[in-house]
């Protein structure tokens, strides 16, 4: 017999189904008629014939017809919401899909598994894990670890023994002894009163990564939690349901306490949660709706769930990655640019980065002559200006191997970082089954990844800041020798203007948010935890600041390609080529002056998606020399003589050439 989960005035009603052929409007009626029932004043209704109503699926919030059949327009325990006429809306109602809802609706189920023990997880894997690409599991060594710490605890519990957090309150409360009746409550209690987080919903990649991530910190075996509640949390995880956990109100010691508590709220079937089969909906609906049920908290259970820097490092993870993303593919587009302003690449020699021998320096040079410069795909661009009078080139063009080589390098040491912090243990206190002791630490404080992210927001705004410079040359024609703002007939068309304007304001919008969160600290809990990292801002921003990068290099990307349309029918280089007509499959030439915003988002996805640098595998995946990777600093220069000579001016087994013949096959 089909059932369906109905919201009517924030409250959820299962209703069964006798017969398919009932229809939608007999549904919302039966749904209110339970809801009255429920109610000593009927609701403030006379009868159910006289409510009027619509109703919409909680997934997509989708309208349906009040003629149709169950059968025909639900699925088997279906999310859907009553709204009465005259409400404006549900009081208790939360909008069914996060933000971005267009990127969910293709969620499917994934068949692969990730095995975790909590000592290998990488950057690309969690972020992977967030967009639900696999499922998790185990390794056999893990399970063993996690067992081991649980019977310490149980032997404590036992015993009686006084330890922080299993048999004492917590903060302040440290020193107040629980009776071995209460530990649950005690561990039900934490959750219930540390879920005070505020703000929107964590979007379900990062709600999946933080879990994803906790289950990985669980699997090293030092936080006490039973194997039993760890693979129900697996369980949940692979089910994809996932709590509503507000973006604010962690300070990032002791750990992330509020997004992670929130997080565990939904785990015990309180509070609300998503998937993608219900939407939002009472965190039991949707546990009930997957075949699973709530965790019982044993004792240190609760603590075990909701103390670490998880929010602080998943959310840090997706930042270090799309930075790394976003600076592989802002070289390509700033070659673009010099191609446009007809530069020079001089300024890239061999000679000259290996007298100051920075990796990242050495690294964004090698792709701007690999991008640049070669007898195999030679740009009739360049060779239009080979006997121009020009010396050299403004900084925003000459100097992208300094620039953008400290954020390669700024990028690389966090991710260090942030790597090891998804592999690391930071609860408290924390259980070691060799010793058969538990010991309070500070484990949990937030202090290296916050740093770290502040750094990164750092670096990676400047990438926008040179980036914002180059789209003044582009549209400035007193330095472009182009069309005012890169369109015909300039005065009844406004071409560019804007948008540069629109890269300006991001810009400077990242300089506030450059300043580090890090630096400041506010005593919290009784003078308790009087020092902590502010670490949960210093994620959310880093994110910001480098999402406003992508979106200020999308628009370089576009007013470079709208460049090239005035200097045809000459053409750039091969690599260069393709990044024009990639963009030119989703924007169109500018012709004269269109609704913008679309074109921009448009280009933004692309980068977001690394379409600009995917036929550029060799070149941004693997864009060093081949000694590079086990290359100390100090032997740059001593080495360099046996590069192949001006690699990507000349020579049939350069690698440009490689990567040539890569993308032509």
């Amino acid at each position: 017999m089909p059932r369906y989960t109905v919201h009517v005035r924030g409250e959820w009603l299962a209703v069964p189904c006798l017969s398919s052929t009932n229809t939608i409007e007999w549904l919302g009626k039966e749904a209110v008629r339970r809801y009255m029932k429920n109610k000593p004043d009927n609701g403030g209704f006379a009868s159910v014939e006289e409510v009027k109503f619509y109703i919409r699926r909680c997934k997509g919030l989708g309208l349906l017809d009040l003629d149709d059949t169950v059968g025909d327009a639900l699925e088997d325990n279906e999310f859907v919401e009553v709204v009465i006429e005259g409400d404006i809306m549900s009081p208790d109602f939360i909008p069914s899909q996060p933000e971005g809802v267009h990127l969910y609706s293709k969620y499917r189920e994934p068949e692969q598994y990730i095995s975790l023990d909590g000592n290998s997880l990488s950057t690309e894997d969690l972020v992977n894990l967030g967009k639900g690409l696999y499922k998790i599991k185990l390794t056999p060594e893990a399970e063993i670890k996690v067992k081991k710490s649980r019977e310490v605890i149980e032997r404590i519990v036992k015993e009686q023994t006084v330890v922080y957090g299993i048999t004492t309150g917590f903060g302040k409360f440290a020193r107040t002894v629980i009776p071995k009746s209460n530990l649950r409550e005690l561990q039900v209690n934490l959750v219930r009163s540390h879920s005070a987080g505020v703000g929107k919903p964590l979007t379900p990649e990062r709600t999946r990564m933080l879990l994803a991530l906790r289950i990985n910190v669980l699997a090293k075996g030092y936080s006490g939690i039973s194997l039993e509640t760890l693979q129900q949390v697996i369980e949940v995880f692979n089910a994809s349901c996932l709590p509503y956990i507000p973006e604010k109100g962690t300070v990032g010691a002791s750990g992330d306490l509020a997004p992670l508590s929130h997080l565990a709220l939904g785990l015990i079937g309180e509070g609300k949660m998503w998937s993608p089969k219900s939407g939002w909906a009472d965190a039991k609906y949707v546990l009930e709706a997957h075949g699973l049920k709530p965790i019982t908290l044993k004792p240190k259970e609760g603590l075990a769930l909701i103390n670490g820097t998880q929010m602080i490092t998943s959310l840090g993870c997706e930042a270090v990655e799309r930075a790394g993303a976003i600076a592989r593919q802002a070289d390509i587009i700033a070659a673009l640019t010099l191609e446009v302003l007809k530069g020079t690449t001089r300024a890239f020699d061999t000679d000259i980065h290996a007298v100051r021998p920075h990796r990242g320096q050495a690294e964004v040079a090698f792709r701007f002559r690999s991008l640049l410069d070669s007898d195999h795909h030679p740009s009739e661009i360049a060779e239009s200006h080979r006997f121009c009078d020009r010396v050299q080139d403004a900084y925003t063009m000459r100097c992208c191997p300094q620039v953008h080589g400290i954020v390669n390098d700024t990028i690389a040491f966090v991710k260090d970082i942030i790597t090891t912090e998804i592999n690391s243990a930071t609860d408290n206190p924390m259980v070691f089954a060799e010793r058969e002791e538990t010991i309070s630490g500070g484990n949990f404080h937030g202090e290296y990844p916050a740093k770290a992210l502040d750094y990164l927001a750092i670096g990676v705004h400047e990438l926008a800041a040179i980036s914002e410079r180059r789209i003044e040359r582009l549209c400035n024609p007193s330095l472009s020798e182009l069309p005012a703002f890169l369109v015909t007939e300039g005065g009844l068309n406004s071409g560019f203007m804007i948008a540069h304007c629109t890269a300006a304001a991001l810009v400077s919008e990242n300089k506030a948010l450059c300043h580090p969160s890090s630096v400041d600290s506010l005593s919290t809990s009784a003078a308790t935890e009087d020092h902590v990292s502010m670490g949960g801002w210093a994620a959310r921003k880093a994110l910001r600041v480098v999402e406003h990068v992508e979106q200020v290099l999308a628009i370089e990307l576009l007013a470079a390609c709208q460049g090239i349309e005035f200097l045809r029918p000459l053409r750039t280089t091969t690599p260069l080529e393709k990044v024009y007509d990639l963009v030119r499959s989703v924007v169109r030439p500018w012709i004269k002056d269109r609704f913008m915003a679309p074109d921009i988002e448009a280009a933004h996805r692309l980068l977001v998606e690394q379409k600009a640098s995917a036929g550029f595998w060799l070149l941004c995946r693997i864009p060093l020399y081949p000694f590079y990777s086990s290359m100390p600093s100090a032997g740059f220069a001593a080495q360099s003589s046996s590069w192949p000579s001006s690699f990507g001016a000349s020579g049939s087994d350069s690698l440009p050439a490689v990567a040539h013949r890569a993308l032509a096959s």
